[in-house]
């Protein structure tokens, strides 16, 4: 089945899924999770509320409960798996896709992410065979036996999570000033909570789209695509911000601009969160490790930063999943990710794009200085971001490519990085998406230049 990725469950509503699929799915996940109550929280696309519908119908036919915390920002799940003990958690998202896209972002118990070789791949199966059972024909001596239905439905109740969400935000607030912060929701569900998180500190806060509206009219909700940012960099510069912010469509990924309404790679805020635990709060370290995990793309600016600080700088494969766990296995403190994704141990190991607003806010409020300032000094390279190939036979080239530079010091946690005493880069295939991804950086713009062209050219001479 297509729609099972490498981190979800994700497609076209209505093409590649529908009802009978969310049921099916809903069915079988209770007992892939040994799961007796699953909390369900979805975003604001025009057909979450059928997801929704068809997905719990599944689950309560298992004979497990569903505890319905309604429209709301990922992370919110996470957190009340979490904090409530439930034994599965169960997002309703297609993230920053398209509007037509939908899809279930699965974690077990303690919001431990349920990835594709971690559970996925046997739901994909169970799915696949309780399809083909109701499809085949009655009597039909070859058809897939299907699991029958428990003696009594499973429970649908509503909780309430907003004040124990905010209260649990409200620990990343301290040391907030007074700020000037433009903030674009993406007419996702960022605005569900976050206005909360903010009410009563001194910043102030100039809200952009803020209606969630599964149609998306403002702007695609992948903040990770430059143009997306545009209103908001302009928003910031008319209303003179310290700085704007973004939110993907379910709020689990953060962009910023400066307040001179240029886009800061995500990457480059690893550091500096960074100094909210190992400058401002070094207390907040007791119990954890110094490790702080940067993903395979990210500048080595992030990583000179982050041994200036006295961290331990570990580079991670990309993907949420991958981060969630070597945060949990290494004691770890927190993490990044280029695609904005920023994970803390004291947010039950899981990345929140609130979570590390707030601390950003917080770090540029101690530290006094405008965000092009702070940023300057990790963002001393010159970095390509991500450059998209759409080539078949992706694994093939990369091991191609990767025999073009023998002279250089290999890392194959993720594809491929190589690097030299003046440049490096990653190329690999997209986990998500039928692409091959490569990053580039440099000591100046020159050589950049050149590097880019030189990888390049070998990407297309075997593709």
């Amino acid at each position: 089945m297509g729609i099972f990725k490498s981190y979800d469950i994700r497609g076209v509503w209505g093409r590649d899924w529908d009802g009978r699929t969310a049921r099916a799915i809903g069915r079988s996940l209770p007992g892939l999770l040994d799961a007796r109550e699953i909390c369900v929280g979805r975003d604001a696309r025009l057909s979450s509320d059928e997801v929704f519908a068809a997905f719990a119908d599944g689950v309560r036919e298992a004979g497990c409960g569903v505890a319905d915390i309604g429209r709301c920002d990922t992370p919110a799940v996470y957190f009340a798996t979490a904090r409530y003990g439930f034994d599965a958690g169960v997002m309703i998202t297609a993230s920053h896709n398209p509007a037509e896209y939908n899809g279930l972002k699965i974690s077990g118990r303690e919001a431990v992410p349920v990835g594709y070789d971690a559970g996925l791949d046997r739901l994909e199966a169970m799915t696949s065979a309780l399809l083909a059972a109701e499809a085949a024909p009655a009597g039909d001596a070859a058809a897939v036996p299907a699991a029958a239905p428990a003696a009594a439905a499973g429970g649908l109740r509503t909780l309430a999570i907003r004040a124990d969400y905010l209260a649990h935000l409200a620990r990343f607030r301290d040391g907030i000033g007074d700020l000037k912060v433009v903030v674009d929701y993406s007419n996702g569900t960022g605005s569900v909570y976050f206005p909360g998180a903010l009410e009563g500190l001194p910043c102030t806060v100039v809200p952009m789209f803020d209606e969630p509206d599964g149609r998306f009219p403002n702007h695609a909700p992948n903040p990770l695509v430059e143009a997306n940012l545009d209103a908001l960099k302009a928003r910031v510069l008319s209303e003179h911000a310290d700085l704007g912010l973004c939110f993907d469509g379910d709020a689990d990924r953060m962009m910023a601009v400066d307040e001179k309404g240029r886009y800061v790679s995500a990457d480059l805020l690893i550091g500096l969160l960074a100094r909210y635990y190992f400058q401002m709060h070094p207390d907040r370290l007791a119990g954890a490790t110094r490790i702080v995990s940067y993903d395979i793309r990210s500048s080595r600016g992030v990583v000179e930063e982050l041994e200036r600080l006295g961290a331990e700088p570990r580079m991670c494969r990309v993907g949420h999943v991958f981060a969630k766990r070597l945060l949990r296995e290494s004691g770890g403190i927190m993490g990044g990710e280029l695609a904005g994704h920023y994970y803390f141990r004291e947010n039950y190991c899981c990345d929140s794009a609130f979570v590390a607003a707030l601390v950003l806010l917080s770090v540029l409020s101690a530290g006094r200085r405008p965000l092009s300032e702070e940023i300057a000094g990790i963002g001393r390279y010159a970095f390509s971001g991500e450059i998209n190939f759409a080539l078949p036979e992706g694994a093939r080239i990369v091991e191609a490519v990767r025999r073009e530079f023998p002279e250089g010091t290999l890392t194959d946690l993720d594809g491929i990085r190589i690097d030299f005493p003046s440049w490096w880069f990653n190329l690999r295939t997209s986990n998500t998406e039928p692409l091959l991804r490569l990053v580039v950086e440099a000591r100046t713009p020159a050589e950049l230049s050149v590097r880019v062209r030189e990888v390049t050219n070998r990407i297309e001479q075997y593709s």
